[in-house]
């Protein structure tokens, strides 16, 4: 039954009529450059999602599902487009672009992995990434006529047209294997390699699709030249969200709880994906560049948790997923606020931060502590409850690997905390401060701290939606 409950989608008919005023905008020349109620509109959103949060059922043929999981992810979509709405707002790069295009599509991308965390058939599921990703792909070149920024977009449009042909390959393997799209029919359904080597085959090839957008190892190429092409507040959304978007169909695909040799071959790249992504991390002077290299070792360490599965080991990868955006979101906050020009900012731009602005050394302290895995943070917290997941299952190999890395990032991160507060520039430099970008790089910085802290409620509701997976 087509069973349409306008009820449970609030948070997506709250987008699609964002999406429609933005439309009107785009359209009619007297207002195009009038976005400052996409502030209050996109924290509206986050309020919508988080009271949607108990809402629960199935709709469309059973191909969208409303679920503890699905709710958090459209929670976490929504507080990090509003956070990169904010970021974006004082955007010096557009040049001529009207800003309600920039954020319309910014908005659609968003609309697209809202869609994602709720698609349970792989049909819709690829559609869902369509839209999540075109929006995206005419997002990234938006800065200035920057040659850079039209060479990330192409690369990452034509890396990303391939992934997602590989994965629309890998549906026709699935319904060879299994004759079904759907989630929760394939769930009851034999994975190992002996039974169905076709289905594993195309699960594979499928999930291929969102590995690249989550840029683990060996399909992490476009990351380096898209962050650092793009201008830093479309960087922030490219960072985080899409990743986001990954991340809850990983998870879905291994509450199918596919067979030993897909773990194996999953956990293989994430070693590689942490152990290359830091080494070459350490290389880097561009903050942007670092990040990027940064993000493909995070990478392998969400995939531990996919690779352990369990109830426990999709919990923790979720909640990752959380705390990598907020993390992250924290950092190119700073980044965005040094680079008042749209420049991109080098490791030598951070000397001297604890004279010029003290506030934003400060919040760049707590995020690099953060993305290492120090304690308080958020970091230290989901890292635990990844490795906990890994060894619990017996992948003690990966963990020794992870714990290596570990102290591996340390150095890059902290050498970054290193120049804001133990150099000193020749002429120092002036960070214009407002009290609103003060406010919020401080509640990021707490919300990074209280994600280490506070994190039993949360990852208990995640636990319960994971266990509905596997049921």
């Amino acid at each position: 039954m087509l069973n349409f409950t306008p009820s449970l989608i609030i948070p997506e008919l709250y987008m699609a009529l964002l999406l429609v005023a933005l439309f009107v905008q785009t359209v009619t020349n007297s207002i195009k450059d009038r976005t400052d109620w996409l502030a209050y509109a996109s924290l509206g959103g986050v309020v919508v999602a988080a009271l949607s949060m108990s809402q629960s059922g199935m709709m469309f043929y059973d191909s969208y599902q409303i679920d503890g999981l699905s709710q958090f992810f459209k929670l976490v979509i929504a507080l990090g487009l509003a956070i990169c709405v904010l970021n974006s707002l004082r955007n010096t790069s557009l040049g001529k672009t009207p800003r309600a295009d920039y954020f319309f599509f910014m908005f659609m991308s968003a609309f697209g992995l809202m869609l994602l965390a709720s698609t349970v058939e792989l049909f819709t599921i690829y559609i869902s990434l369509e839209l999540a990703s075109y929006s995206l792909y005419i997002l990234l070149p938006l800065r200035n006529d920057n040659p850079r920024a039209v060479e990330g977009a192409i690369k990452y449009a034509l890396f990303g047209a391939v992934a997602t042909a590989i994965g629309l390959f890998g549906i026709s393997y699935i319904i060879a294997g299994q004759h079904t799209t759907y989630l929760h029919e394939l769930a009851t359904m034999n994975w190992t390699f002996a039974e169905q080597p076709m289905a594993l085959i195309g699960l594979g090839l499928f999930a291929l699709a969102f590995l690249y957008k989550l840029a683990l190892f060996p399909f992490h190429f476009w990351a380096p030249d898209v962050y650092q092409g793009a201008s830093n507040e479309t960087a922030a959304f490219a960072a985080t969200l899409p990743k986001v978007g990954a991340i809850v169909i990983l998870v879905r695909l291994m509450g199918l709880d596919p067979g030993v040799e897909m773990k194996i071959v999953l956990a293989v790249f994430a070693t590689l994906s942490m152990t290359l992504g830091n080494i070459l991390a350490l290389r880097q002077t561009d903050i942007k560049r670092l990040l990027a290299y940064s993000s493909v070792a995070h990478a392998g360490f969400v995939v531990m948790g996919l690779v352990a599965g369990g109830a426990y080991g999709l919990a923790a990868a979720s909640y990752y997923a959380l705390v990598y955006v907020v993390m992250n979101l924290t950092i190119f906050w700073v980044i965005t606020r040094l680079a008042d020009d749209g420049r991109d900012i080098q490791l030598h731009d951070l000397k001297g931060m604890h004279h010029s602005t003290p506030l934003l050394a400060f919040v760049l302290a707590v995020a690099a502590f953060g993305l290492v895995g120090l304690p308080p943070t958020g970091g230290f917290t989901g890292k635990l409850f990844l490795l906990n997941a890994a060894w619990g299952e017996g992948f003690y190999l990966l963990v020794i690997i992870a714990a290596i890395n570990t102290a591996i990032a340390i150095f890059y991160y902290l050498n970054m905390v290193r120049h804001a507060y133990t150099m000193d520039q020749t002429t120092p430099s002036v960070v214009p401060s407002s009290v609103i970008g003060a406010s919020v790089a401080l509640a990021l910085a707490l919300g990074v701290l209280y994600l280490g802290l506070m994190p039993q409620g949360l990852f208990d509701l995640l636990l319960q939606a994971s266990g509905a997976l596997l049921l």
